[in-house]
């Protein structure tokens, strides 16, 4: 019981993890993106939200639209965190940069399990 308690609370703080460095990828990608195109600044944030809520792996959520294997769950969780590290040092000050980098490094840790999980996952 103890053992399933800490297991749910660091799969908590895992997501927390992600959704912060999610909402840094959906602000920074299309600011950096903006002065160049703003269609392209559009489509990113559509990219970046859409993707991961239509592609899914079973399991994972609790409402799947289009199923997916692990791997590609995992590689949308990737997408996000380079968006939001390399918008971020693209437009940000260098302290903000620094700390969605370090807040993607936390990321990254902490979904090892769910990474391994998913990973195991075929459809």
């Amino acid at each position: 019981m103890a053992n399933e308690a800490g297991t749910r609370g660091r799969a908590d703080v895992a997501s927390a993890l992600r959704f912060a460095t999610e909402l840094c990828a959906w602000v920074a990608t299309p600011w950096a993106l903006a002065s160049w195109s703003v269609v392209a600044a559009v489509a990113s944030a559509v990219l970046l939200i859409g993707l991961p809520t239509v592609f899914a792996t079973p399991g994972d959520k609790n409402h799947v639209i289009v199923p997916v294997p692990g791997a590609v769950t995992v590689g949308l969780v990737l997408l996000q965190l380079v968006a939001a590290v390399a918008a971020s040092w693209a437009v940000w000050p260098a302290g903000a940069a620094a700390a969605v980098t370090a807040l993607a490094v936390a990321c990254l840790w902490t979904e090892r399990p769910r990474r391994r999980r998913l990973l195991r996952a075929a459809h």
